[in-house]
């Protein structure tokens, strides 16, 4: 296992013994991290770095050498000349133990390991292609509770690590509860008619033993793949390509853009595609939206317009678990959020038009496939009032994780492979690569709206201060004469001091983005496990790092995007306005 660099933060560096092998650590991190870092396995199931220590799966067990009693390795400190014995008899009794206790009810094979993943049989592999045990629904001792047509949660596997409902509560949403004591803890949900989910997934990719996870749409796409009447189109969002190489030992950050194009074919995918396309065309109607409301704002201001514009910034709505947010939470705010269609549903919806009648294919046979960084994305492809001749953008949505599982049941080593090309139609910008981070769609939509107002093409292209991990950014942006007020917020809790400048002033911003999961959709709930701030960071430099290395880093240069745009000016207005915009509603709890 390769030892991850030491990062002090600024700390004492001390040396701490680990069966016998000086190892270096800051003071006062846990033992656990120490051990992990030098490539020494220790199970553990209710520790995550971005949330609280709580040290209740007690099967991170280690020996202080020279002491009896044994200590939970994720609340141990390093401390200068520490020295740790790790299996011993004692501790692996314990630890044994411990696991039973906890996977004593666990009816779906073996538990997850740290990778993500769970073992299956050749059998499993022949019937279904890529599904086993996790998939079966047809026991009655299993109530699945299902959260909207996103995630699911099945009590038989809860270990109540409490781990979701810690991720829940960091992005302040608080939908997850915990409920019961002892061995009997587990997951419960927020009653509150005032409270709901919002379906980004935060707790399947924070969950250890997948007892809560995306519904998977595996089984539907491998179904898809095998039925020779169907044209089955595969389109990657932005931040798969920077993420899924985690899976295969790659570096976090690691562009495997080419690498999919070539896994995707071999895995019998018709035509490979691009949800950064969709971007491109998001872009360009989010950025036409942005001009005719500033326009309108400022010429209300100078008297040149008696009608009012709409009071309040324009606020992005390509993050369906932000949408569900307005929609439940703040319905106030829907006349305030961008009517362009997220870029799924954009390219989803061109492919079923634009791209089938060029190719002359019946839309009805063709079958799209979004692979998403986020559970909220199955949620959006099941919406009804977005299809398009009654037929859905967009059928299916894998996530990360699933797309991870289907490769490696075919044995595909995704690093490895040679380098692939998208498919013409898939064509994008490095404007749509940075989609993936948090900032990157305001700052995609900026450099567009740049040339929309001043008729000139924006000199710096990177609008630096809207990036960065932060949860609340502000930063005042100069277009030609105009300065615009904008702000970038990534997760729900992040939202309430938006709001409350807003309420003090509702010009106190232009223009809004927001995400619903830390760092953007590159931080979503369908990305690889574990997934950690640090290393969200590091795929967001990937993504950044796409971009620059791009020929074309607008949208409104994408030639691909260009033509489609002259395909919609030759069909019915409404269809064209079908195509490019859509509708939002209050929402109850549960929709």
């Amino acid at each position: 296992m390769n030892q991850i660099p030491l990062d002090t933060g600024g700390g004492k560096q001390v040396t701490v013994t680990l069966n016998g092998t000086p190892c270096q650590a800051t003071e006062g991190e846990s033992i656990l991290q120490v051990a992990l870092r030098h490539g020494f396995e220790i199970p553990h199931y209710c520790t995550h770095e971005d949330l609280p220590v709580d040290a209740n799966c007690r099967t991170c067990l280690v020996q202080i050498e020279g002491k009896e009693d044994t200590v939970t390795s994720c609340t141990l400190p390093a401390a200068d000349g520490l020295r740790v014995l790790l299996d011993t008899p004692e501790v692996v009794r314990l630890r044994t133990e411990n696991m039973e206790l906890l996977f004593g009810d666990y009816k779906a094979g073996s538990p997850r390991t740290r990778s993500g993943y769970y073992s299956r049989t050749a059998e499993e592999i022949e019937r279904f292609g890529v599904t086993g045990e996790r998939y079966k629904r047809d026991d009655p001792r299993r109530p699945i509770h299902k959260l909207g047509t996103a995630a699911e949660f099945d009590p038989v596997l809860c270990i109540g690590c409490n781990k979701c409902v810690e991720a829940c509560q960091m992005i302040g949403v608080c939908h997850l509860t915990m409920e019961g004591r002892g061995s009997k803890m587990r997951v419960g949900f927020n009653p509150d008619p005032a409270n709901d989910c919002i379906y980004c997934g935060q707790c399947t990719v924070h969950c250890p033993v997948e007892a809560i996870r995306e519904q998977s749409h595996l089984e539907q796409v491998v179904e898809a793949l095998r039925d020779p009447a169907k044209t089955v189109i595969v389109q990657s969002a932005p931040s798969i390509r920077t993420s899924i190489g985690e899976a295969f030992g790659a570096a976090p950050g690691t562009d495997l853009t080419g690498q999919l194009c070539t896994a995707y074919r071999m895995l019998g995918f018709n035509k490979v595609f691009d949800v950064n396309m969709g971007a491109d065309i998001t872009t360009m109607v989010e950025a036409e939206e942005l001009v005719e409301r500033l326009r309108h704002k400022w010429e209300y201001a100078e008297g040149k317009r008696k009608d009012a514009p709409v009071p309040g910034p324009l606020f992005t709505s390509c993050c369906p678990g932000w949408v569900k947010f307005a929609e439940f939470y703040k319905p106030e705010l829907l006349p305030n959020l961008t009517t362009a269609r997220s870029p799924q549903i954009h390219s989803g919806g061109a492919y079923k038009t634009w791209w089938a009648a060029k190719e002359g294919i019946d839309p009805a046979s063709i079958v799209v496939v979004s692979v998403m960084p986020c559970t909220s994305k199955k949620y959006e492809a099941s919406f009804e009032h977005l299809n398009i001749d009654g037929l859905k953008p967009v059928d299916w949505v894998l996530t990360t994780r699933e797309l991870i599982a289907l490769l490696k049941t075919r044995d595909i080593d995704l690093p490895r492979l040679e380098p692939g090309i998208v498919d013409r139609e898939g064509t994008y910008s490095g404007a749509a690569a940075i989609y993936g981070a948090s900032g990157g769609v305001m700052e995609s939509a900026l450099r567009t709206a740049y040339r929309l107002l001043t008729g000139e093409e924006l000199p710096g292209i990177e609008f630096e201060p809207v990036r960065g991990f932060d949860g609340f950014k502000k930063a005042q942006v100069r277009i030609g004469e105009r300065t615009l007020n904008v702000a970038v917020v990534a997760t729900p809790k992040n939202i309430w001091p938006l709001l409350r400048d807003i309420a003090k002033d509702p010009n106190a911003y232009d223009y809004v983005e927001v995400m619903a999961c830390p760092g953007g959709c590159i931080g979503g709930g369908g990305q690889p496990i574990p997934s950690t701030f640090a290393l969200v960071k590091q795929r967001i430099a990937g993504l950044y790092k796409i971009d620059r290395a791009m020929p074309l880093r607008r949208a409104h240069d994408n030639p691909v995007v260009r033509e489609y745009f002259d395909y919609l000016k030759t069909i019915p207005a409404e269809k064209r306005t079908a195509l490019l915009y859509r509708t939002f509603s209050r929402k109850k709890k549960g929709e």
